[in-house]
C-alpha cells in the first residue's frame, strides 16, 4: 500500500473527527461547511480509489457524532440518514441518472424539492397524537432526548386533531429542523452582547446551542422554530408520495415549508432551484441549499439506502455564506463624515458565489469585543447585498506573531488629530477637507438617490480629487471637458457624457437636494419631509432649531446636525456657489390630500405596475412614511411577489398585509 495515501487518509479522518466534535458536542465550530464538505469529499473520494485505506473508524462509515453523555439517548425506529451532497448541474443529473438507471425506468421520473433549512434536525413522536418523545438526529441512530425543550417551541403541536384530510395514527414519527429566524437571532446576540456574554456564530450554532440546555426554561426563552419535511414510522396512516405526505402534515397542523416544488422533472427543478438561489437571502431564515427527492414512496422504499444516505435524495447545496480564511492585515478607512471604519484585509476567498478580500471590522470597540487581530484565521460571513464581516476569530489557530489593533491617533490619509467624542463609537478625523472625506462626499453627493450623476464613478472621483480639480461637490458644477479628458482613461467622448450628465443633474427636487448635501442624520426620508415642510432652500437655510424640532420625526439630534450644517461658512459658500452654476432645487409643494398621514408602510417583495421607490413616493406624497423595517408602530405592510421575513414577522404581529390590487385602490 502507498505510504503517502496511507498517512494522508489518516491526517483528513483526524481532521474530520476533531471538526465533528467541535461542531457536535462542544457547538464551537472552527471551519466553515464549505471548508468541512471539502475535506469530507476529498477523504471519500480517497477511499473510494483506494477501498483498502477504509477503516471502521471513518467518517465516511458513519452518518454523524455522537450523542452529548449529559442527555438521555434513544434509538430512532428508522435512521435520520445524513442526505450525499450535490455542488453543480451536472451532479444533480448523474443522480438523476442514477436513479432511473437503478429503477431501469425509462419514463421521467417526479421529484418534490423543498428549501434545505440551515438548522438542527430533530425527530417527534406521537402516540395516539399526543406529543411523548424528541430527539436530536445525533449519530443517525441515535440521538439525545430532548422532549421537554421542543414543547417549548410554539409552532409545535402537542396534540393533533382529526381532520378529513389526515386521521391521527396510532403512531407517527416526524422529522424536522429547528431553526432560528435571523431577525430573531439579530436580537437574540445584541441580548447577549448587552449582557456581556459571546454572540452565536450563527443562527444554526444558537439553534444547536439552545435544544441542548438542560433547563429547558432557558430554551424557552429562545426563537426557535420548525418546519417538518419527513416521516418515520407511521401507523394507521397511508401516503402515496412524498408530496401526500406532507399536504397530511400540514393537515395535521404540522408546520411545513410553503416553499416547496412539488412532483417536477429534474429540468423544472433545476430551474427552481436558481430561483431559490436567487431568492435566498429574502427568505426569514438561512438555508444552505435545496434537498431532492423522489416523489413516489414505493420507488424511494424500491431505490432503498447506502451506508450513509438514501439512494432516493440529494442536497443540492448553495455557494457557502460563511467561510474561514486569514487577516492579512487591518486597514483604516475614511468616511464622508470624517468616522475612521477598520476594514481586515483578507486572503481572497469564495463566499456566497463572490470572491472576498476586504470585510468591515466596524469600529474599535467591536475588535477589542472579538478580539480580531492582524494575521488571524479567522470566520467570515456574507449575506445578500451585505459588505462581508468577520464573525469570530479562530483562537485555537493563533501562532503568537498575530498583532493586536490600535486606531491610529491621527487621521492616515491627512495626518489630522483623530477624535472620538463621548457616547460615540467611531473615532472622526476633524479635518473637514481631508482627501477622504472629500471624495466620499462628492461620492455621496452623485448617488442614485441625490444628484445621480451618471459616469462619476469612485476611480474617477478619485483622479478629480487627487489632480486638484474638485475640492468640494460644488466644483463639480464648474469643470471644463478640457481639464476632463486629460484624464486616465477619459477621452473626449467620456469626458462630454459626464459634462452633459452634470447639466442634467441641475434640475433636481428639493428632498433630493437635501440629501445630496451628506447633513448627518438625515437620510433619504428625512431629506423629503425637510422638503415639504419647508418647501423651500431659503426657507430650511432660515429655520430655527424650534422649527424644526415641531416636525414630528425630527429629535434634538437632527436638529442640532442640521444646524451646524446650515450655519458652517463653507457649507454656505458651497450652497451659494451651486445655485450661481444653474442648479435648481425644484419646489416641493405640500399635497392637499394627505390620506396616508400618521400611517407608517413597510414594504417587501417586488411589484408588478411600479417599481418599490415608487410605491414609497406615492406613499410619501400622501403623508405616509415609509420603514425599513416591521415593528408594532407599522400601519400596513405591502406584500409583493416574494416577499421575505418582514411578512412573516407582520404575521406574527398580526398588522395589516396589503397586496399590489388593494394598495393600488388606497394610493389611488
Amino acid at each position: 500500500m502507498n505510504e503517502d495515501l496511507k498517512k494522508k487518509a489518516a491526517e483528513l479522518r483526524q481532521a474530520l473527527h476533531r471538526h465533528n466534535y467541535l461542531y457536535y458536542v462542544l457547538d464551537e465550530p472552527e471551519v466553515s461547511d464549505a471548508e468541512y464538505d471539502r475535506l469530507m469529499r476529498e477523504l471519500t473520494a480517497l477511499e473510494t480509489a483506494h477501498p483498502e485505506l477504509v477503516e471502521p473508524d471513518s467518517p465516511t462509515q458513519r452518518v454523524g457524532a455522537p450523542p452529548l453523555e449529559k442527555f438521555e439517548t434513544v434509538a430512532h425506529t428508522i435512521p435520520m440518514l445524513s442526505l450525499e451532497n450535490a455542488f453543480d448541474e451536472e451532479e444533480v443529473l448523474a443522480f438523476d441518472q442514477r436513479v432511473r438507471r437503478f429503477l431501469k425506468a425509462d419514463e421521467k421520473i417526479l421529484y418534490t424539492a423543498e428549501p434545505k433549512m440551515d438548522g438542527v434536525a430533530v425527530e417527534l413522536v406521537y402516540e395516539n397524537g399526543l406529543l411523548r418523545q424528541a430527539s436530536t438526529r445525533g449519530d443517525g441512530y441515535t440521538g439525545e432526548l430532548i422532549t421537554l425543550n421542543i414543547r417549548t417551541i410554539k409552532t409545535v403541536p402537542l396534540a393533533l386533531v382529526n381532520t378529513p384530510l389526515a386521521p391521527v395514527p396510532s403512531r407517527l414519527e416526524v422529522r424536522g429542523e429547528v431553526f432560528i429566524p435571523l431577525t430573531a437571532f439579530k436580537q437574540l446576540n445584541k441580548g447577549r452582547l448587552d449582557q456581556g456574554e459571546a454572540p452565536f456564530a450563527n443562527p444554526r450554532n444558537a439553534t444547536a446551542g439552545s435544544l441542548r440546555q438542560l433547563d429547558s426554561r432557558i430554551t424557552a426563552k429562545r426563537p426557535l422554530d420548525i418546519f417538518c419535511y419527513g416521516v418515520g414510522r407511521v401507523t394507521g396512516l397511508e401516503f402515496a408520495s412524498h408530496w401526500k405526505m406532507l399536504e397530511a402534515l400540514r393537515a395535521l397542523r404540522f408546520p411545513v415549508n410553503p416553499h416547496i416544488k412539488p412532483q417536477a422533472g429534474i429540468e423544472e427543478i433545476l430551474i427552481y432551484y436558481k430561483k431559490l438561489l436567487d431568492r435566498r437571502h429574502e427568505f426569514s431564515y438561512e438555508m444552505d441549499g435545496m434537498v431532492i427527492k423522489v416523489d413516489n414512496l414505493a420507488l424511494q422504499k424500491k431505490l432503498g439506502e447506502k451506508s450513509r444516505s438514501p439512494r432516493w435524495a440529494l442536497a443540492y447545496k448553495f455557494p457557502p455564506t460563511q467561510e474561514t480564511t486569514r487577516v492579512l492585515k487591518i486597514d483604516v478607512q475614511v468616511g464622508r463624515t470624517g468616522a475612521l471604519t477598520p476594514v481586515a484585509l483578507l486572503e481572497p476567498v469564495s463566499v456566497g458565489g463572490v470572491t472576498v478580500s476586504r470585510a468591515t471590522l466596524h469600529n474599535e470597540d467591536e475588535i477589542k469585543r472579538k478580539d480580531i487581530r492582524a494575521g488571524d484565521t479567522v470566520l467570515i460571513q456574507r449575506a445578500g447585498d451585505v459588505i462581508p464581516e468577520v464573525v469570530k476569530a479562530i483562537t485555537t489557530k493563533r501562532t503568537g506573531t498575530e498583532r493586536v489593533f490600535h486606531m491610529p491617533a491621527t487621521c492616515p490619509v491627512c495626518g489630522s488629530r483623530v477624535l472620538r467624542l463621548e457616547g460615540e463609537a467611531a473615532a472622526r478625523c476633524v479635518n473637514a477637507n481631508c482627501p477622504a472625506q472629500v471624495k466620499e462626499r462628492i461620492k455621496h453627493f452623485a448617488s442614485k438617490g441625490a444628484f445621480d450623476i451618471d459616469g462619476l464613478g469612485d476611480k474617477l472621483v478619485g483622479q478629480l480629487v487627487d489632480k486638484g480639480l474638485l475640492r468640494s461637490y460644488a466644483d463639480l458644477f464648474f469643470l471644463d471637458k478640457a481639464s476632463v479628458a486629460g484624464l486616465d482613461r477619459m477621452a473626449e467622448k467620456s469626458a462630454r457624457n459626464l459634462m452633459d450628465a452634470i447639466a442634467r443633474s441641475k434640475q433636481i427636487s428639493l428632498g433630493r437636494f437635501f440629501y445630496a448635501l451628506g447633513i448627518r442624520h438625515v437620510g433619504e426620508h428625512i431629506a423629503h419631509v425637510l422638503a415639504r415642510r419647508f418647501k423651500s432652500l431659503d426657507a430650511l437655510m432660515s429655520a430655527t432649531a424650534e422649527a424644526l424640532m415641531a416636525i414630528d420625526e425630527i429629535g434634538p439630534r437632527v436638529s442640532e446636525s442640521v444646524r451646524a450644517f446650515l450655519e458652517n461658512p463653507e457649507n454656505q459658500r458651497n450652497i451659494r456657489r451651486m445655485l450661481e452654476a444653474g442648479v435648481m432645487p425644484k419646489t416641493e409643494e405640500a399635497v392637499a390630500n394627505q390620506a396616508l398621514a400618521g400611517m407608517t408602510f413597510v414594504l417587501t417583495g417586488a411589484l408588478e405596475s411600479m417599481t418599490r421607490p415608487e410605491a414609497k413616493a406615492r406613499i410619501e406624497t400622501l403623508g405616509g412614511k415609509v420603514s425599513a423595517s416591521v415593528s408594532r408602530k407599522t400601519t400596513c405592510v405591502l406584500a409583493g411577489r416574494g416577499p421575505g421575513s418582514k411578512l412573516d414577522k407582520a404575521r406574527q404581529l398580526g398588522l395589516r398585509i396589503l397586496n399590489e390590487a388593494q394598495f393600488i385602490e388606497i394610493v389611488s
